[in-house]
């Protein structure tokens, strides 16, 4: 996997095993949008679908299984 920020993509989810750590971009180069309501109307309505939790310690993130 590309662990190189992708600087088309901000975030700021430091605990998503896709963040870029050094800066705030996440590392993939697509992410995928989507959303847990039928009619979302609000912001906290919409997830990032490609959110992996990682397992964070020491300003780095491993993938959790």
């Amino acid at each position: 996997m590309n662990k190189e920020p992708n600087h088309s993509i901000k975030c700021t989810v430091v605990s998503c095993a896709n963040h870029a750590r050094k800066e705030n971009y996440c590392v993939l180069d697509t992410v995928s949008i989507g959303t847990h309501e039928k009619n979302p109307t609000v912001i906290e309505c919409v997830d990032c679908e490609s959110f992996i939790l990682g397992d964070c310690k020491d300003g780095s993130c491993n993938i959790s299984k």
